[in-house]
């Protein structure tokens, strides 16, 4: 028997760029082009694939960055797909990971090497560029809210002095975020029960938990299709409530939130959220049925019944 070709060792520092992707080859061609363009070009590029019936093998093929695609004939999600291709990058010996959806892609060329500038003159475990509509790049992708006020565009979100330029302790950590090797050892990969949905909010939850520092640069930004329809806004607009119209993505979304909300660190959220979408469901839809429908998948996440829909 011929033992299996071994690949060469990467060099010290090394940075692993990761990639879920399911059936959007053109998005990808993009996000791959982007990526081999920047200024400090990865050591290595991890795929997961979670569409065999339309296979992006040619697409990474073409990437001139050296790579390694992991087709999955079983939907893992972005959960499992990021979690596959994060323990992926730690076995080829990555000192640093850099996460990144197929329809998303950094917003200039130098968004790697001001991440990894950012990283270590902060000394974080992880770091996130600024998520923006990629239709709309003056608009954030997600609008931010601090206190009982909503951000919707980057410049809104400069503080002072130090931290002008940065946010400490909020990342967007699927859009374009860079990982130490080190912070997974503590915080993990993505829980491949979630599927899709909250999965990148539970992985927020155990970053701030650990103590480690970790925030976002608005010194680079990271393009991303527009995430803001499904937040509704109540009470004059100093509240929102997550409403996908999806099906599947509002079980997905409602179901997570109930584990979720059930971990530490969460659980005083989980009871303002009964009363915050009781008055969005009843209050404000006229939908009582809606809001039980809610309750039931909340609860269904929280007993931990991780059934896929």
């Amino acid at each position: 028997m011929t033992a299996p070709e071994q690949s060469a060792p990467l060099p010290a520092g090394a940075v692993v760029a990761v990639i879920v992707t399911r059936n959007r080859r053109e998005s990808l061609a993009e996000s791959l082009k982007v990526l081999a363009d920047q200024s400090r070009v990865p050591d290595h590029l991890v795929v997961v694939d979670n569409g065999p019936e339309e296979p992006a093998a040619e697409t990474v093929a073409r990437c001139p960055v050296p790579s390694t695609y992991l087709p999955s004939r079983r939907n893992l999600g972005g959960a499992g797909g990021f979690a596959l291709g994060m323990m992926h990058a730690l076995a080829l010996g990555a000192e640093w990971v850099w996460l990144g959806d197929d329809d998303g892609r950094p917003a200039d060329e130098h968004a790697l090497r001001t991440l990894l500038e950012e990283a270590e003159d902060r000394g974080l475990a992880a770091v996130s560029p600024v998520v923006v509509d990629i239709d709309r790049p003056h608009r954030l992708a997600f609008p931010l809210r601090r206190g009982l006020t909503w951000k919707r565009r980057p410049e809104e979100l400069r503080g002072q002095g130090s931290e002008r330029d940065f946010l400490p302790g909020i990342a967007s950590l699927f859009n374009g975020a860079l990982f130490r090797a080190g912070t997974l050892d503590v915080v993990g990969v993505p829980d491949y029960r979630l599927f899709v949905r909250g999965d990148e909010v539970e992985v927020h939850r155990r970053l701030v938990r650990s103590g480690l520092p970790f925030g976002t640069t608005l010194r680079t930004r990271f393009l991303h299709p527009d995430g803001s329809a499904e937040f509704k806004p109540m009470l004059g607009g100093r509240f929102h409530a997550q409403d996908p119209e999806n099906p599947t993505k509002r079980y997905y979304t409602y179901r997570n939130r109930g584990y979720l909300l059930a971990q530490p660190g969460m659980r005083l959220i989980g009871a303002l959220e009964i009363v915050r979408f009781g008055l969005y469901f009843v209050g404000q839809r006229r939908s009582p049925r809606t809001f039980l429908e809610w309750l039931r998948l909340l609860r269904q996440g929280r007993r931990e019944h991780f059934y896929r829909r």
